[in-house]
């Protein structure tokens, strides 16, 4: 059976389990810890919604970040990228300019996202678990990098069922 050409190759698909998330965003944590501008501390963490909210719950549990909050930015329409919008924006009296907060991430794709983040709060340490080449300016701390034309499957976005063998059902 011939492979869908709407389908990624299986060679570009990066499969995160659970426990792969919680290490790398481990990870994530001891390399922040110690390099915040408070004595090498955090004063807050905000995860960007929907996928930071998990890496920035272990960071925040981590590094004992007790301070922790949201930043909800759409920019998915359907397939593409669309025009970008805050939906919710983080406590204003926590973030200041963003000195001394934590902005985490599981993913800097086109680093759209974190370049607005940015604008709001010039001065946030941005943090991503994983990050793609044209992102990756975008953001000061990641974990692993994967290629641009990588589709990395978030264990959020699985379901367990039957695949089918990548060269057909025999």
């Amino acid at each position: 059976m011939a492979r869908s050409p709407d389908r990624l190759p299986h060679e570009k698909g990066f499969h995160v389990s659970w426990d792969q998330l919680h290490r790398d965003a481990r990870a994530l944590a001891w390399r922040l810890d110690g390099h915040g501008p408070i004595d090498g501390g955090w004063k807050a963490v905000v995860a960007i919604t929907r996928g930071g909210m998990v890496p920035a719950m272990i960071v925040a549990r981590e590094l004992d970040i007790r301070t922790i909050d949201t930043i909800s930015v759409k920019s998915y329409l359907k397939g593409s990228q669309g025009e970008l919008q805050v939906l919710k924006s983080p406590d204003v009296a926590v973030m200041g300019d963003g000195e001394g907060v934590l902005v985490v991430d599981d993913l800097v794709d086109s680093g759209r996202t974190l370049d607005l983040v940015r604008s709001l709060f010039p001065k946030a340490h941005m943090a991503t678990v994983y990050a793609k080449p044209k992102g990756k300016p975008m953001v000061q701390t990641y974990v692993t990098e994967v290629s641009q034309d990588t589709w990395i499957f978030f264990p959020w976005d699985m379901a367990l069922q039957y695949v089918e063998p990548y060269r057909g059902s025999d």
